[in-house]
């Protein structure tokens, strides 16, 4: 309970910076949250992106998000310097809300890394 606590309020922490940082303000949601990640790992952070491209920029952020858990291997860097990942493990069968909770957590662990929150 503890730990749902403690994952609830750095989420919420996190949320706020973003969203200050971001979007004025107004609340990011989770997937927006993912999309600036593979902004992040990709590191063209003042490009303009088409919308397929925003879907493998969420792709590559999974994927980065996922690695510590064994998930995902980085595998190589392409010629316009877009990461790709290698799958090592079948994602498990999550209803929609465990899903959003591993993400949250896995958010969370990626911008304690960074220190971008305590």
């Amino acid at each position: 309970m503890v730990r749902d606590e403690e994952l609830k309020t750095r989420w919420e922490t996190l949320q706020q910076k973003l969203s200050k940082q971001f979007a004025d303000g107004e609340t990011l949601d989770l997937d927006a949250i993912i999309y600036l990640v593979g902004v992040q790992e990709l590191g063209q952070l003042h490009r303009r992106f088409k919308k397929d491209h925003k879907l493998d920029l969420m792709h590559i952020a999974i994927c980065k998000l996922l690695e510590p858990y064994g998930y995902y291997e980085f595998d190589y860097v392409d010629d316009d310097g877009w990461p790709h990942y290698k799958s090592l493990e079948k994602l498990p069968n999550l209803k929609a809300g465990e899903q959003s909770i591993m993400m949250k957590e896995a958010l969370v662990a990626y911008f304690l890394e960074k220190n971008y929150i305590k």
